[in-house]
């Protein structure tokens, strides 16, 4: 049994502790006897989440022994921790077999010097600020989560999610994992390199109708002409006023844009599909292979077939069937009764 303790404290994000657990408690309903999981604080007393939700912990940090998984939240309450709670993790964070961190719980392990020599990442708004305050530690603000050795760091409240499917899938195989993620509606598994910005919100939507239309178009057409004259046309501009609005309105030229749609969606063909490489590289603009592989060595520093290798899940074995009970307990075939939703 593995034992996973989450770290509570004041101002905590309520999602970095409720997602991460769920999972956890998914895969211990479904497999007893897989995951002991504890909740505790510095002095055992209930702490109050940035939006104001009370949670009462299990235990003080203080009785309990080292755990094999031991898991940091982020939220306001890492700007200011307690002391006591850096000096905690500084002692007790060496002897825990994983660490874990969601969001910003990456700041309170560094300030711990628990993530020197590691590759990290964090909410991509306090980037910069890890990097800056702990130069040894390498940052790398893109994946939703980066996994280097025993340290696993998460970006933003619901990748913490992702990261712990996938360390149940890890722990527990990937049929276990992908039973959760089903019955939490939410992925199996995000590739951990996928960017915590795709290109929709990395840029800012146009104020202008036809620029918006011009947005959404390139993002349902990567295959198609998406040059500055053939955008400019659908836009009714001129190709040098339509580029220039569109930088001015988004934050990035025509050009940025359209290479960061046709990357999102090749990385998506790969991880998701058994289409070809020449295949994908037509149906996403690239026009041969060669093209699409100089686009992926030069952002990803990966060429396409090294990337599928790396990151399309295994494909699963012969489907079998579902248990008779989920983690919340309830039969897959039953809908909950009690959903005011559910006649």
């Amino acid at each position: 049994m593995r034992t996973v303790l989450i770290v509570l404290f004041d101002e905590v994000q309520s999602l970095d502790v409720t997602g991460p657990l769920e999972v956890f408690a998914g895969a211990e309903a479904s497999h007893a006897g897989s995951y002991r999981i504890r909740t505790a604080s510095l002095d055992g007393a209930p702490v109050r989440t940035s939006s104001g939700l009370t949670i009462v912990p299990d235990h003080a940090l203080a009785d309990l022994p080292d755990p094999h998984t031991l898991l940091v939240p982020g939220g306001q309450g890492t700007r200011g921790p307690d002391p006591r709670l850096t000096d905690w993790l500084r002692e007790h964070g060496p002897r825990a077999e994983r660490l874990v961190s969601v969001c910003t719980g990456a700041i309170l392990l560094a300030e711990a010097g628990l993530l020197e020599g590691h590759r990290v990442t964090t909410h991509w708004a306090y980037c910069d600020k890890l990097a800056r305050d702990h130069p040894a530690v390498e940052v790398d603000p893109d994946p939703i989560y980066v996994r280097d050795g025993q340290v696993s760091t998460s970006a933003g409240v619901t990748s913490g999610i992702d990261l712990a499917l996938a360390l149940v899938e890890e722990d527990l195989g990937r049929e276990t994992a992908l039973l959760i993620a089903r019955y939490l509606v939410v992925f199996l598994r995000r590739p951990g390199n996928q960017a915590q910005f795709s290109a929709q919100l990395a840029a800012q939507t146009a104020q202008r109708e036809p620029l918006r239309e011009v947005q959404q178009w390139i993002t349902e057409h990567p295959g198609d002409d998406l040059s500055v004259e053939s955008l400019a046309a659908r836009a009714r501009l001129s190709p040098r006023h339509f580029a220039r609005a569109f930088q001015s309105e988004t934050g990035m030229t025509p050009g940025r844009y359209v290479d960061r749609v046709r990357l999102e969606h090749a990385r998506r063909l790969l991880e998701d599909t058994a289409d070809g490489i020449e295949e994908i590289s037509r149906a996403c603009g690239y026009g041969t292979p060669e093209a699409m592989r100089r686009a992926f060595v030069r952002t990803l520093g990966s060429a396409p077939a090294e990337y599928r290798r790396r990151f399309r899940p295994a494909p699963l074995g012969p489907i079998r069937p579902e248990p008779t009970h989920c983690p919340s307990g309830i039969p897959p075939t039953e809908p909950l009764k009690t959903d005011p939703l559910i006649p």
